[in-house]
């Protein structure tokens, strides 16, 4: 088979530590275009890969016959573009959140259908070695029902991690929409569906500015989740974790308990109530500071060579988001909100 030609759209840090170096170096990929309003950031990446530079993506699919984009803007546009490129024939990975509201969630989800293309979101957490071992785990039945979590995503905040540092989109609301809760609460929301292969029933949350100066997007969330199967939890999103950064999981389970992260050495340690002791090193979870392969890239790219749809589905995405907007509504209201 030819080359799968593929435009990035956002050329920001995403683009930069993840989707470009990773289509780079994938032998089935042919970088066609780099999209960015700062036209010399999309020159940038056209001079080092070949392809063209852009400086809307309108111009790029009237110009380009690709086969898959990557949307990696701020979260405003998520919807928008991935629309206009299902529309236009290309397959589409998009950054998470991958939209902003349920209705733009469900409308991403019907132009894929109607355009014979995959829809994939970029929930790079379930695909993490210390995760993938887990839930392995978890499969084999050894630790029994899981009874109650908490998992947590906290780090000092995008400003050291955005290309524009303070002056980051991240900080913008009208163009982010949501703050920590949007970029760091909707991975663990995905994680510990994928994690208990169960959904969310109900969400009461505390979401707020706590700290973060000159903006009014969220920068800490503590939710409480309950599952459909009963299992209750805590999740946590941070943008104010300045020392002690945070990525870890627990689970309390029947016969024991799993931890995800929670150690320097081993990344998933498992307790049994027998008194056995389990330790698996099986490779880091990637963080701003230590980028390792986030498998997102390869997952899109042989979910399109092999033609089966991907795991990580706009679909998948959209239960995540409902988790995250539900918080959004018990902060707004005082109440526990039903999904």
């Amino acid at each position: 088979m030819s080359k799968i030609k593929v435009a990035v759209i956002g050329c920001g840090s995403i683009s930069k530590h993840r989707h470009i170096p990773e289509y780079a170096s994938n032998s089935n990929v042919e970088l066609v275009a780099f999209v960015d309003p700062i036209i010399e950031r999309a020159q940038h990446y056209a001079e080092l890969h070949g392809g063209k530079a852009y400086s809307n993506y309108v111009d790029m699919l009237k110009a380009e016959k690709v086969d898959a984009v990557s949307v990696c803007t701020p979260n405003y546009l998520h919807a928008e573009i991935s629309i206009a490129a299902a529309n236009a024939g290309a397959h589409v990975l998009v950054e998470k959140p991958m939209a902003t509201t349920a209705a733009e969630s469900e409308a991403m989800i019907e132009a894929a259908k109607k355009n014979g293309v995959f829809l994939m979101v970029g929930h790079n957490q379930r695909l993490m070695p210390p995760h993938v071992k887990a839930k392995e785990i978890l499969e084999s039945g050894k630790l029994g029902k899981v009874l109650t979590f908490r998992t947590s995503f906290g780090h000092p905040g995008p400003e050291g991690w955005s290309i524009d540092g303070r002056e980051s989109w991240f900080f913008r609301k009208e163009e982010a929409i949501m703050g920590a809760m949007g970029d760091l609460g909707v991975h663990k929301s995905d994680l510990i569906r994928w994690l208990l292969d169960d959904e969310v029933a109900q969400v009461a949350a505390f979401v707020g500015t706590l700290h973060k100066e000159g903006t009014d997007v969220d920068d800490n969330a503590t939710c409480l989740l309950r599952m459909k199967s009963g299992a209750t939890g805590s999740l946590v999103a941070s943008w104010t974790y300045y020392k002690g950064q945070d990525n870890s999981t627990v689970l309390w389970c029947e016969n024991g308990v799993i931890k995800i992260d929670t150690d320097p050495n081993d990344q998933v340690i498992v307790e049994l109530r027998n008194g056995t002791v389990e330790r698996y090193k099986v490779g880091q979870v990637a963080t701003n500071e230590k980028q390792t392969s986030s498998g997102v890239i390869s997952e899109f790219v042989t979910s399109i060579l092999d033609n089966k749809p991907p795991r990580i589905s706009g679909e998948e995405g959209y239960q995540a988001l409902k988790v995250i907007l539900a918080a959004f509504e018990s902060e707004a209201t005082g109440k526990i909100i039903n999904l």
